[in-house]
């Protein structure tokens, strides 16, 4: 049976493809050094249009009000622009909502194209353009550690980590957060509180690190600008030894966050990366492996959510659980010395 891998790696070198959906014009050149946040490659999106009623706007007829235009097609406007009037005692006109173009002007009417921002790729990583991908984007190179999570909220940054943790089962408050940390990464534990999300982004902060977060906050978490990036999962879960001893040795170091979203079939998720001078490093494992004896993995699902173990044995065929499920299995030993039997689809392999 195939596992799922999730690499949690104190060093290694990392390859990305950083790609538009749509043909574009691609921005960095080959060999060029780049950040997290800049911009790699854009598109031109479909523009907005928006009719607007000049009559109704100047209280007149459609042939009274084209005597009031200050506009034709083709001109350039800026938002808050006169397009028609003054009219009357009030000196009644109507102005352009966005920046656009006018398109059409007449008949009591004016269409605009409004300027609408370009689709972006960032690069998501810092590190070097190893090579381009035509119109489209760039694969992008770098070195250093990589931590793997299970959620983000899709945003992109970077900046320094300032680890809040104690221990592993530390809850992320208010009270941790002042403004002495305003432009930082926070390294925090479990998030429970809107409030905790509202006063990151009002400092603001340049990212959350959570080992995990209450499932009712993820809405809020999903409209922040702030990339937030879940560890373990939703529910109150402490981080797994492995990356909590490879960030908090890290604290202080520039870190990048890259809060994609978690995509089975782009074999996709989100990523920690922190940068270290290193010359020579491993290639990252691939994304999937087979289950097999001394492996370290990681139970998904209840009743040990979230927790390491090393899987002593695969059982051959099937068994059946406790809970009367026929499945295939493995023995596995817990940190603490505890011996279980899991099913394989509740485990995922951490390299």
């Amino acid at each position: 049976m195939l596992a799922s891998v999730v690499h949690i790696l104190p060093i290694t070198r990392i390859r990305r493809e950083r790609i538009l959906p749509v043909s574009g014009k691609v921005l960095v050149r080959r060999g060029q050094k780049v950040g997290a946040n800049d911009v790699i490659a854009e598109a031109k999106v479909n523009p907005e249009h928006l009719l607007l009623n000049i009559a109704r706007g100047l209280g007149l007829s459609e042939d009274e009000s084209d005597k009031y235009l200050q506009c034709k097609a083709g001109m350039q406007v800026a938002q808050g622009d006169v397009l028609a009037g003054p009219v009357g005692f009030t000196k009644r006109v109507v102005r352009t909502p966005k920046n656009g173009r006018v398109i059409v002007a007449g008949g009591g009417q004016v269409l605009l194209e409004m300027d609408t921002a370009p689709l972006e790729v960032k690069a998501g990583l810092p590190g070097i353009v190893s090579s381009l991908i035509e119109e489209h984007g760039a694969v992008i190179e770098a070195a250093g550690a990589l931590i793997q999570g299970v959620w983000g909220n899709g945003a992109i940054d970077s900046g320094m980590m300032n680890n809040l943790l104690q221990s592993a089962e530390d809850e992320l408050t208010t009270d941790h957060l002042d403004v002495s940390q305003r432009g930082s990464i926070i390294l925090g534990g479990y998030c429970g509180n809107a409030d905790v999300l509202k006063t990151a982004a009002s400092l603001p902060l340049r990212g959350l690190i959570l080992s995990s977060m209450h499932p009712s906050l993820t809405p809020l978490a999903d409209r922040m600008r702030l990339p937030v990036i879940v560890i373990e999962g939703f529910g109150r879960r402490a981080m797994n030894s492995v990356a909590y001893q490879l960030l908090t040795t890290n604290d202080r170091r520039d870190v990048a966050i890259n809060a994609q979203r978690w995509d089975r079939g782009e074999g996709t998720r989100p990523v920690i990366v922190i940068s270290l001078p290193v010359t020579v490093e491993p290639d990252l494992p691939p994304d999937t492996d087979t289950f097999h004896a001394g492996q370290q993995v990681r139970a998904v699902n209840s009743p040990h959510p979230g927790k390491l173990a090393k899987i002593i044995t695969v059982l051959p065929g099937s068994t059946t659980l406790p809970s009367g499920v026929n499945a295939p299995a493995a023995e596995v030993q817990f940190e603490n010395g505890e011996k279980s039997t899991l099913p394989l689809a509740n485990l995922e392999v951490l390299e």
